[in-house]
């Protein structure tokens, strides 16, 4: 079921030239948008003290989905990317890493359910941001469905996590 998934979507991929725009768009600099909007939020906040907290809280949602988690279920768990294992070229350069979970949809979610604690408007946006971000990193073919949605439930895990655990100081 993964393979048949990721099919349909990559097959698109080599079709049209715009949607290969706009796959190469998301799967590669989309991610910069969000974490200025992020930056912008936390620091369009009034009191210092929650524009602190919501930054840290931030932050290390984001270090713990991408730096920890993520490289800990790599350690022991072997994925290959999907142009490897199919053999095909994708539509962005990639480094030769294990394809489980994404570390992109990890990490964007992780902030997306940071913002979605502190700004529900936002947090929507930025939960769309990080759909369309992980749909194009299936596009170009440099993950499978189930790593985007293992991402997004690490992402999403360690934001819970942080929120659990940090101190409040708001």
């Amino acid at each position: 079921m993964n393979t048949q998934i990721f099919n349909w979507i990559h097959g698109w991929a080599v079709q049209y030239k715009f949607l290969d725009f706009l796959g190469i768009f998301f799967a590669n600099y989309l991610s910069y948008i969000l974490i200025v909007a992020f930056v912008a939020l936390v620091f369009l906040e009034k009191n210092w003290r929650n524009r602190l907290y919501q930054l840290f809280f931030g932050l290390l949602s984001v270090m713990l989905a991408r730096g920890v988690m993520v490289e800990v279920i790599r350690f022991f768990y072997d994925s290959p990317r999907p142009y490897i294992a199919l053999v095909f070229k994708p539509l962005i350069d990639l480094e030769v890493t294990n394809s489980f979970p994404s570390g992109h949809a990890a990490a964007f979610f992780a902030l997306t359910t940071a913002t979605l604690l502190f700004n529900h408007k936002w947090g929507y946006y930025f939960f769309a941001g990080a759909i369309l971000m992980g749909w194009a990193r299936v596009f170009v073919g440099a993950h499978w469905p189930t790593d985007i949605l293992g991402g997004m439930a690490v992402g999403a895990l360690s934001a819970f996590m942080v929120w659990k655990f940090l101190p409040k100081i708001i």
